[in-house]
């Protein structure tokens, strides 16, 4: 498969790479700076990446890259980087829609707290305490909304280089809600009470960057499981639910 990768020397995009070019799949990296790009693959794996060096707020550039592509992984910007981030985004999805020789599949990168919660009709982001950066994630699932692209978003908790776990775990992952246990008492909470709960629980959805990478990578078939979706991840916790 065809897999373009924007934000290639990020922490996501890297290992995106690493893991994309060990399946067999032709990988092309989208970045600023090349040179970060070699360092960080060394000089075998670089061989087997194609290189695009150019403005990824560039509309031509961009569309361009997506040419004959089979999937794109947007693992570009950051929420804390606020318009410049949403227009990033928007900018590649406005490309993705006008490419026609683009397949049409999509991952971009979002939060936990973009999740619902179960039994309220709230997510993370928009609770008090929440950093209001956040809602720039808000912004781009509402841009994923109007497309006719066959999208998904990765929600993943505070990712990590590794995690080690004492006892055997499993990855458990959701579509649409938080992967973890949460109370049905919960939906007597005011959002002040359900904020406080969930910041007592992040620890729970901390997840290693290389397991939402073979997640994402796992799933780039056009219309699978996780099609429009918001997709969330968390290891199989035995901590009981209070």
């Amino acid at each position: 498969m065809k897999i373009i990768v924007f934000g290639a020397t990020g922490n996501t995009g890297k290992r995106v790479l690493a893991q994309g070019i060990q399946m067999g799949h032709e990988m092309t990296a989208f970045v600023r700076n090349a040179e970060k790009l070699y360092d960080q693959l060394g000089a075998h794996s670089a061989k087997h990446v194609k290189v695009i060096v150019d403005d990824i707020t560039d509309p031509v550039s961009v569309g361009e890259a997506l040419a004959h592509q089979d999937a794109a992984i947007i693992a570009a910007g950051h929420a804390g980087q606020g318009e410049e981030f949403v227009r990033i985004v928007d900018n590649i999805i406005s490309q993705c829609e006008l490419q026609p020789r683009f397949s049409g599949r999509v991952w971009i990168m979002g939060g936990a707290g973009l999740l619902d919660i179960p039994y309220t009709d709230l997510i993370g982001n928009n609770l008090p305490g929440f950093p209001p950066e956040y809602r720039n994630h808000n912004r781009n699932f509402e841009r994923l909304q109007q497309t006719q692209l066959d999208w998904s978003v990765m929600c993943p908790g505070t990712m990590m280089d590794s995690i080690e776990h004492s006892d055997p775990v499993h990855l458990h992952v959701t579509t649409e809600t938080l992967p973890v246990p949460v109370p049905e008492t919960i939906k007597e909470y005011s959002e002040a009470e359900i904020a406080g709960h969930l910041f007592s629980r992040f620890q729970e959805l901390n997840v290693a960057y290389d397991d939402v990478v073979t997640c994402m990578l796992d799933h780039l078939e056009l219309g699978g499981a996780f099609k429009r979706k918001r997709v969330g991840l968390a290891y199989q916790s035995n901590i009981p639910v209070r």
